[in-house]
């Protein structure tokens, strides 16, 4: 360890001091309607990693920042160092020598990372910028804790590892004692985690409390000293991580026994199904988003794509599915050239879409479940009398089946999209784009901010449909999630796919070279 980071080394501003323990207890938050925190205990102390776990809408994000001063208890206490300590905003929580770091990166893309870090906070010449005192201290936190980034340069040109470093950069800036990080590795390759992980044990080593927040059961075991599990706004359980196992972790955070493992059947691949050849589009930007991307996917496969977000993903599920314009290449689905076909038309011949964005491309939250069900085949004949009138008794009985067969948690077929919780709006979209028997599946992100017990339903569900002859590319974020469905992966990178490997032949450090533009 850097001598300057040893453990007591009064590394923080003037003013803070070392947080040897934080507490919560009784915290109650209430919105119209629902109970978010219910008399939650928590507490986080000097030089650990106290993780926190639990399901969307589990309490977790609330309770931290009522913490963090974004929301107001509306019963309950927080000490530090056994003193009540009454948070009402973030600067309370700054000048309590608490800091935050939110999954999605608070910075200026246009400005440096001296800049960012300054922003904010009154310079020490007055009416004068101090960017030179901002970068010394910088270079200097930089170099105890291993931050490696250089002060100077705009965000725009950092990697995401980096940003994320200018965000713990500016909570250790502000004097930060405590920090919460908030799905931390959501958008980090396996080499950058591995580097975060190296970084918050040195805080941790340097008397700093950490807590962290994640989804990802395998690195909570990896990273932290103990584990607490909310569930429905309430404490389960708080145990050292030292008598905890994934099994047990899970089952406390849904409440059943949950399945981690899938036994999968051995790939049967079948005709060809899907293919690009030099496939390319632009961004939103105006940019570059698809660089000649090639790629065959065969029927009773499920092909992985794997990369940090930003990297063409997008593009290639919207050129393949119509949703956006090809500029060069083409796509073929059994054979047929179908580059910048229409959605209707690709749908026609058998090809669904899982969304990424299910909320602005998946379904129409203003609309009823059955609505959202029959929404591309409200004019199928199944659903239609002479072509013209809906048949809505028909479309309701088709919709109660998907709801009993996807186990899908809604009240009636009636009930508006935007009062379910997002896994079961994700398996309403699942039952539709499923219910016309693909031949050819584009799932992007298929769990999301889905919860745990969810995300397994949805899994076997892909599983089955590979079993069954479809053709599924997986697009994903979710390193755990290719690794666990795919028979082949393929690795995007600045809009090119640049490897594709077999799954059983996979190696996690190739993978991660490769997301970075290496290998």
């Amino acid at each position: 360890m850097n001598e300057k980071a040893k453990p007591g080394n009064n590394l923080l501003p003037t003013g803070h001091e070392r947080i040897s323990q934080l507490e919560m207890t009784g915290i109650v938050k209430r919105f119209p309607g629902v109970l978010a925190a219910d008399k939650i205990d928590f507490d986080v102390r000097s030089g650990e990693i106290h993780a926190l776990l639990g399901e969307n809408g589990a309490g977790k994000s609330t309770l931290m920042k009522m913490l963090y001063g974004l929301y107001d208890p509306d019963e309950g206490q927080i000490r530090i160092n056994g003193a009540e300590a009454r948070i009402k905003n973030p600067q309370d929580a700054i000048q309590h020598g608490i800091g935050m770091i939110h999954q999605h990166f608070m910075l200026v893309p246009s400005l440096t990372v001296a800049e960012n870090i300054a922003l904010g906070m009154k310079s020490s010449r007055g009416a004068r910028l101090d960017l030179d005192v901002v970068s010394e201290r910088v270079l200097e936190l930089s170099e105890i804790y291993n931050l490696k980034v250089d002060p100077g340069l705009p965000i725009w040109q950092l990697a995401v590892g980096e940003q994320q470093r200018v965000e713990i950069l500016r909570a250790l800036y502000k004097g930060a004692a405590l920090l919460i990080l908030d799905e931390p590795t959501a958008v980090l390759t396996p080499q950058e985690v591995d580097g975060l992980f190296r970084i918050l044990k040195q805080l941790a080593d340097d008397g700093h409390a950490l807590v962290f927040i994640s989804h990802k059961l395998h690195e909570v075991l990896e990273i932290s000293q103990r584990v607490t599990v909310l569930r429905d706004g309430r404490r389960v359980n708080s145990i050292p991580t030292s008598e905890a196992t994934r099994p047990k972790l899970a089952e406390m955070m849904v409440g059943r026994p949950v399945l981690l493992e899938y036994e999968k059947n051995a790939p049967d691949p079948r005709e060809e199904r899907l293919t690009l050849e030099g496939v390319s589009a632009l961004s939103n930007r105006g940019t570059v988003g698809l660089d000649g991307a090639s790629l065959r996917l065969r029927g009773g496969e499920i092909v992985g794509i794997a990369g940090v977000s930003g990297n063409g993903q997008q593009e290639l599920a919207q050129c393949i599915t119509g949703l956006r314009e090809i500029t060069a290449g083409k796509v073929t689905v059994d054979g047929d050239d179908v580059t910048n076909a229409q959605p209707s038309v690709l749908n026609a011949m058998g090809l669904s879409y899982i969304p990424e964005e299910r909320m602005i491309d998946g379904v129409i939250k203003e609309f009823s479940v059955a609505e959202n069900y029959v929404l591309q085949d409200h004019g199928h004949p199944k659903f239609t009398w002479g072509k013209i009138f809906m048949q809505f008794r028909k479309i309701r009985d088709a919709c109660r089946e998907a709801i009993k067969a996807y186990e899908i948690k809604t009240p009636s077929t009636e009930t508006l999209v935007k009062s379910l919780s997002g896994g079961n709006i994700q398996k309403l979209v699942l039952a539709r784009e499923l219910s016309r028997d693909p031949g050819v599946l584009i799932a992007a992100q298929p769990t999301r901010g889905v919860d745990i017990g969810a995300t397994e339903y949805i899994h076997q569900r892909l599983l089955t449909e590979r079993d069954n002859g479809t053709a599924i590319l997986l697009i994903s974020e979710d390193l755990d999630e290719i690794r666990a469905l795919s028979d082949r992966i393929a690795v995007m990178y600045e809009g090119r796919i640049v490897g594709e490997v077999e799954n059983q032949d996979v190696d996690i450090e190739q993978l991660g070279l490769l997301m970075t533009g290496g290998g």
